[in-house]
């Protein structure tokens, strides 16, 4: 039974719907990659039961040491972060990622590399597992519909798998394909976006120590509703920029289309970093509401220029006319 929260219209999935029984050897063989093939994690098995499991029982992580990868705000609730979500691949009601992601499989999983790299090719996810020590950072997710959350991300800084797959100098920009399984995903079967979910990022942002890639949260594999078995978290910049469900990896040298701002080029534009200055044409940027915190009623927040992380990626756009490249 789902139990829906009035005052957030949030839907808080049960343990038995976030981890249905027909796909439970499949989450197995994801977490024996998780516990046998990345060094330093381990797993209880409790901690897939009991999202309360103290935390000796959690994926042992190393802290991050990439400068803004924690913040000292209070974590969303998993359950509002797992039932409150952006995912059209499943629907467009917030609730839809947690009612239909459980026919999503994400085992076997290969993630395609391709454009102007030096080495192209296929990477099993358990070999991008392996890629690097894997972090928890704490991080703000700020959406572009005016609500945000605070959520413990599990991975690694994307710039590791950048390196090894070495782009040539002509590349300028990073293109995230995703997945578009209509047989799984019942949202690809309308119109309402051009199939698959494309994203992208310049090459510096890309490499950015802070932008992720993400395999869990809160110290767990990744929830199918919010993206296993892989996703990008860019969290400078609007939710809908940090791709989910990835399978390929493009480096271009022209700047890539990206399913938004293919959609609505005068609502959402290629950057789409978090600047309260530059509203929405339908609504303001102001001030943003936490999930968790109250509903819809709650005190609204000041929306932090680059959703707080200024100080780090400020940098990358000196110079730049941030109205005209919103």
């Amino acid at each position: 039974m789902l139990l829906i929260r009035r005052d957030t219209g949030c839907v808080h999935p049960q343990g038995s719907e976030l981890t249905p029984r027909a796909v439970y050897e499949e989450r197995r063989a994801l977490l024996r990659a998780f516990a046998g093939g990345v060094a330093g994690m381990a797993l209880s098995a409790a901690r897939a039961a009991d999202p309360a499991a103290p935390a000796s029982s959690r994926f042992k992580v190393a802290p991050s040491s990439v400068p803004g990868a924690m913040t000292m705000e209070q974590p969303t609730s998993l359950q509002d972060a797992t039932g409150y979500n952006n995912f059209y691949e499943f629907g467009t009601d917030k609730a839809d990622p947690a009612r239909y992601a459980h026919a999503l499989r994400t085992s076997p999983w290969e993630v395609q590399i391709e454009g102007l790299v030096q080495k192209p090719g296929k990477w099993a996810l358990e070999d991008l597992l392996k890629l690097s020590t894997q972090e928890e950072r704490i991080y703000r997710l700020r959406c572009v519909e005016g609500w945000s959350m605070v959520i413990p991300w599990v991975g690694y800084s994307l710039s590791e798998l950048i390196q090894r797959v070495q782009p040539l100098g002509s590349a300028k920009y990073v293109q995230f394909v995703t997945l578009a399984d209509k047989a799984s995903m019942p949202g690809v079967r309308s119109s309402v976006l051009d199939w698959p979910y494309t994203e992208g990022l310049r090459l510096d942002e890309a490499m950015h120590p802070l932008t992720l890639l993400a395999f869990g949260m809160y110290g767990d594999l990744l929830p199918k509703q919010n993206g296993a078995p892989l996703r990008v978290v860019v969290p400078w910049k609007y939710g809908f920029k940090s791709a989910k469900s990835i399978v390929a990896l493009r480096f271009t040298e022209r700047e890539p289309a990206t399913a938004w701002n293919k959609a609505a080029p005068q609502e959402y534009g290629f950057y789409s970093n978090v600047n309260p200055h530059v509203d929405h044409p339908r609504w303001s940027q102001a001030t943003e509401r936490r999930i968790g915190e109250g509903g819809l009623f709650s005190r609204r927040r000041k929306t932090l220029m680059f959703n707080g992380y200024e100080a780090q990626v400020g940098q990358l756009y000196a110079g730049m006319d941030l109205q005209k490249f919103f």
